[in-house]
């Protein structure tokens, strides 16, 4: 804004003093003072406030106006409050070094001011903003020309001084603002993905508003269709309605360090612009995923159609060199297999394998990569409900058969649990199995039926989201999933209700001391220091489960009753 508009509004109290040449000048923020040497709070352009509390006597005039003049502010307002007039020293010192000044009528406080030049400068940079927005659109509309989302979230902390960051639906960071300032730590990440999720799932209307650590954060979807929701009466013509869990679980988000409760309609549809902004660059990264998605799929089909194993080694060495660029030697592989179900049986493959499939592209980067095209060595294709994923490993050395190598299941969803059960709200689960790494194509086939049983034995956990491995497959973990309900619930009633019952009487701690004594390999000595017991009162507990349940915790095949039953309770 322009210093003359200042004095167009009667509201603010403004009298000009001197400088009726200089009100062309621009203001682009305000500044209260009374320190005798403010310039270290000084950027240029500022109209500063003063009530003179700094001057002492009329010496004091010359030195405060040189350094402002010196700083670059746009204007000098003096207050009347303290001293009546604005002294003529003053006034005088400011025509000297050609500095606009203004009288504050005494009426009239600074907060009044300060609001509405803070008010219009926004605004104006709000419209600049927006056409920057408007035309950074167009230029990744025809082509990667604009740099991606990172420019323009740093529009929006120069223009603006909002830091804004673009997340992942697992909370990992895709682009934020280059400027200098912390990152948004990993854990805050994790939560803020996981409210907006819980929000949209809730079908609260955006932006989300989440306060963590004393931060308030507005969150705004970033959908591929590029629009923003209509609402009653803003003369929108409404988008049709998507079921949610469609998009909920691939969908990014906008998160801006700010409270947008109180914010303009204008600033408001420049958000939701930028948010479209950053949807062109979702589309072009899902574009340039098509070629691994489609290998991926040819591979799977040569796979389940019992293809002769050459034939599916020759499409590994097509895959290889768009999946790992530069590698000499052909890659192990791994095979991880995903399902979304949800409980009220809208589990069509048609419509949750696109879920499945974009959800295990995002959960398959490393948690701790940022950016969008982390996911470049990653092949994914869905079929009948099913992601199923053709992860390329570097060739482990001889000395290795590659069975410590690539993907561990405990470790692939500790970092995205919290969101992803979020989003899942109470009535749909992800379940993954992960294979072991295999050397060759006949490998491909054993490994996607390893998964594939992995993902079951998953399945039969409780939990939202679970995750299995191959090595759980040596072992009766992989015979648990497949005992039906109805025996499982009337095995471990028979074995465990009693102890549970004594337990919730006298708080006997029976049963933490049964998977201890079972973990201990039946150890008197080992299992009373772990429980940090006398041998004595372990020896009584182990009885009183005896008694109770009628069983002889010497004998191997009452241990392993009691140790299938604690596993599938």
């Amino acid at each position: 804004m322009r210093l003359r508009a200042l004095l167009d509004t009667d509201a603010l109290g403004l009298k000009l003093l001197g400088g009726e040449d200089e009100l062309d000048r621009a203001v682009r923020g305000v500044m209260t003072t009374d320190l005798r040497d403010p310039s270290r709070y000084l950027s240029g352009g500022e109209l500063v406030l003063t009530g003179l509390a700094w001057r002492r006597d009329a010496a004091d005039s010359e030195p405060f106006v040189r350094i402002l003049v010196q700083a670059g502010v746009a204007a000098l307002a003096a207050g009347e409050a303290e001293l009546g007039d604005v002294p003529e020293d003053l006034v005088v010192a400011c025509a000297r070094h050609r500095l606009p000044l203004f009288a504050v009528n005494e009426s009239v406080a600074f907060a009044t001011i300060t609001e509405h030049v803070v008010r219009q400068v926004s605004g104006e940079r709000a419209g600049d903003l927006a056409a920057v927005v408007d035309r950074h659109r167009r230029m990744m509309t025809s082509g990667p020309a604009g740099g991606g989302p990172d420019v323009v979230l740093d529009l929006l902390g120069s223009d603006l001084d909002l830091r804004a960051w673009v997340l992942s639906p697992t909370g990992r960071p895709i682009a934020g603002p280059k400027a200098a300032g912390p990152a948004l730590p990993a854990d805050v990440c994790a939560k803020l993905a996981g409210e907006h999720l819980a929000a949209t799932r809730a079908g609260r209307r955006a932006p989300h508003r989440v306060a963590l650590g004393g931060t308030t954060y507005s969150l705004f979807p970033v959908r591929s269709t590029g629009h923003r929701p209509a609402a009653a009466g803003d003369g929108r013509t409404p988008q049709p309605a998507r079921d949610v869990r469609e998009t909920v679980l691939s969908d990014w988000l906008l998160a801006v360090e700010a409270d947008a409760g109180d914010w303009a309609e204008e600033r408001l549809d420049l958000l939701y612009g930028v948010t479209q902004l950053i949807a062109v660059e979702r589309d072009r990264r899902d574009a340039a995923r098509t070629v691994r998605r489609r290998l991926a799929q040819e591979v799977l089909e040569l796979v389940q159609t019992g293809a002769a194993p050459a034939e599916i080694a020759a499409r590994l060495r097509v895959a290889a060199p768009v999946l790992l660029p530069g590698l000499g030697a052909a890659p192990h592989w791994q095979v991880v297999v995903a399902r979304v179900e949800w409980e009220d049986g809208a589990d069509d493959g048609d419509r949750t394998g696109p879920v499945a499939q974009a959800l295990l592209e995002e959960i398959l980067v490393d948690p701790l990569s940022t950016g969008p095209e982390h996911s470049d060595r990653i092949a994914v294709a869905h079929a009948g409900g099913e992601a199923i994923a053709l992860v390329p490993l570097p060739a482990v050395s001889s000395e290795h058969d590659g069975s410590e190598a690539g993907i561990l299941a405990d470790a692939l969803l500790e970092s995205v649990r919290d969101p992803l059960t979020a989003g899942l709200d109470g009535d749909g689960r992800v379940t993954l199995g992960v294979s072991a790494a295999v050397h060759s194509a006949e490998g491909l086939r054993g490994a996607l039926e390893e998964a594939r049983h992995a993902r079951r034995v998953a399945a039969a956990r409780p939990g939202r989201v679970c995750a299995a491995g191959h090595q759980e497959l040596a072992s009766h973990v992989l015979l648990l999933p497949f005992v039906p309900d109805d025996v499982r619930r009337a095995f471990t009633a028979r074995l465990l209700d009693p102890l549970r019952d004594y337990d919730r009487r006298h708080r006997a701690e029976l049963i933490p001391t049964l998977e201890a004594f079972l973990d201990c390999d039946g150890s008197w000595t080992r299992c009373a220091t772990r429980l940090h017991l006398h041998v004595n009162t372990l020896r009584y507990r182990v009885g009183r489960i005896e008694q109770l349940t009628g069983r002889d915790l010497s004998r191997l095949e009452d241990k392993l009753d009691f140790f299938l039953a604690l596993r599938m309770s």
